[in-house]
């Protein structure tokens, strides 16, 4: 049960308002919105890609990209005073200082170049006045509170050497490292598995109550609101519609585009199987094996086995899921089967044997086997027309006869994901997070593949556009009979979709079985540790690091 917050006001939005561009080319993303946040209360922000969600927060520390943005109209007061008219030193004390931020996607806003212990301590020096050595154990005491538990022994480790939920711990460090009387947490859940997003959300409300902070939550997973913020607030095309308590609100909504957010579930069940479809993928015995390294001369220090002994058949018409934590080897599974990752094993598509194919062989099967990749924004070339982008394959693949008819076919492949033939002519950044990742599966579609890898293709997506993906790739796969592989931490997706579930803990094959059979009566206590986070069952805490692997 959240405790009740004091009444005492800490953070006021009035008739905000934020437009882009000037004159006749002026879009307003934001209009004439007003909240408050009072001391140790949380509001969630709320509403579906496009929304003004993240625009509105960022504007609270004036970190749009001004003078291209500005603002109309409106007020911030943090205590009483106004930041639009702060003076940028002031600013500098407030951010990261009064007020933190964790960011949306904790690897794109980590420097790749410092260790963890120079990016947070870098936090530590600019807001507090700290020696050397205090902030040392400053620091220590930070990733203690944040629940990293490995933290003294990964200070010199960099971003791209943690998981992504060591990645955003590491962010909510940064964050906390002034003690922040209000924290800006924008979707720092999205990417995460159902049992890290579980942990995550833990910490953070322990860490409320501990400093008494006020949060401003943004996301668009309205299960969490549920359970994590005091009030809501509901944003559609830049206005505030809705807000109020969160158990009036989900209770009783006025509003139609409140209601149609509360319904936006997946649902449904995989398309039906073909009788005796022909076998797509096979695969056999595959490890995978990273070395790891150290030192100046990056010798070989000793060796991560990253998949261990996995095997699977896939078949025409069917989708295999794969689900399992951070870390746990889904993503590195894949790779390896697209032969984009070594590996020892046999992989097999279409009869085909792959492994031991050379790299020029193996180029007229890459066609009959394509994936698309969880970012929908960082998997597309910014500097490429959508016509490019899709059209880029039938090139390589000699597909299109000549101009025309590869036209032709980047039309039809926009059209079967639903969007506009015209639409071929703009650039990614033209679109919102759903239309990118169905130009991405366009361009993946165009060439016909047998075999479709989709690693986590709904996760950066509100729920809305999830039902609407889950159903183009239902349709998509009953007319043309594609194998999915299907990775996703999001079970209630994964339940959508899915024929088989895989279900992976550090890189081996704990349970496997129907969908039917995985969620309702799992084996594995890992599954059912799994099933409980996503579905808010009441399960006895389940140490993973305490039990052994053969449970």
């Amino acid at each position: 049960m959240i405790q009740q917050s004091p009444e005492r006001i800490l953070l006021e939005v009035k008739n905000l308002s934020v437009s882009f561009g000037h004159d006749k080319k002026e879009f307003k993303a934001v209009d004439q919105i007003s909240f408050k946040i009072k001391h140790g209360e949380t509001l969630a922000l709320v509403g579906e890609s496009g929304s003004g969600k993240t625009i509105s927060a960022l504007s609270i520390l004036r970190l749009l990209p001004y003078p291209l943005a500005y603002h109309p109209s409106g007020q911030i007061l943090l205590d009483g005073e106004d930041l639009l008219k702060a003076p940028q030193d002031h600013l500098h004390t407030i951010r990261g200082g009064r007020v933190g931020m964790i960011f949306q996607e904790p690897m794109t806003s980590l420097n790749p170049l410092h260790t963890i212990e120079n990016q947070i301590g870098e936090s530590l020096k600019l807001h507090t006045s700290l020696t050397s050595e205090q902030i040392k154990l400053r620091l220590l005491e930070l990733l203690d509170l944040v629940g990293f538990s490995e933290g003294t022994s990964r200070l010199q480790a960099y971003p791209h050497e943690l998981s992504g939920g060591q990645r955003q711990r590491v962010m909510m460090a940064m964050a906390l490292s002034a003690n922040p009387a209000l924290l800006i947490a924008d979707e720092p859940t999205t990417a995460l598995d159902v049992t890290t997003q579980a942990h995550i959300l833990e910490l953070l409300k322990n860490i409320q109550t501990k400093l008494g902070m006020a949060i401003l939550f943004i996301t668009h997973d309205l299960g969490i609101v549920r359970k994590f913020a005091h009030r809501v607030a509901i944003m559609q095309k830049g206005q505030l519609v809705e807000s109020g308590k969160v158990a009036e609100v989900f209770s009783n909504p006025k509003q139609l585009y409140t209601r149609h957010l509360l319904a936006a579930e997946p649902k449904g069940r995989a398309v039906p199987l073909t009788p005796d479809a022909p076998i797509i993928l096979k695969a056999s015995n595959l490890e995978v094996f990273f070395p790891l390294k150290s030192g100046f001369l990056q010798k070989r220090k000793s060796v991560l086995h990253a998949v261990k002994d996995v095997s699977l058949t896939l078949s025409a018409g069917q989708t295999l899921g794969i689900v399992g934590e951070s870390g746990s080897g889904k993503t590195t599974l894949a790779m390896a089967i697209l032969r984009l990752q070594d590996s020892t094993g046999l992989i097999e598509l279409k009869g085909q044997e792959l492994q031991a194919l050379s790299n020029r062989k193996l180029r007229p099967h890459r066609r009959h086997m394509q994936i698309v990749f969880q970012d929908p924004y960082g998997s597309l070339s910014p500097r490429m027309t959508i016509s490019e982008i899709i059209g880029e394959g039938l090139k390589i693949h000699h597909l299109a006869k000549d101009t025309q008819h590869q036209s032709e076919l980047v039309k039809q492949a926009l059209y079967n994901v639903g969007l506009e033939p015209e639409m071929m002519y703009r650039y990614p950044h033209e679109f919102s997070g759903g239309q990118r990742q169905r130009i991405a599966l366009a361009r993946a579609l165009v060439l016909k593949p047998s075999l479709l890898v989709l690693d986590e293709p709904t996760s950066a997506l509100d729920r809305a556009v999830q039902v609407d993906m889950i159903d183009i790739l239902r349709k998509l796969q009953h007319q043309n009979q594609l194998a999915y592989l299907f990775i996703s931490h999001d079970l209630k997706v994964v339940r959508a979709i899915s024929h088989q579930i895989l279900v992976m803990y550090k890189g081996q094959v704990v349970e496997r079985g129907t969908t039917e059979q995985i969620f309702e009566s799992p084996q594995h206590p890992y599954t059912q540790s799994l099933i409980a986070a996503a579905f808010d069952l009441k399960t006895t805490d389940y140490i993973l690091e305490d039990k052994p692997i053969s449970q």
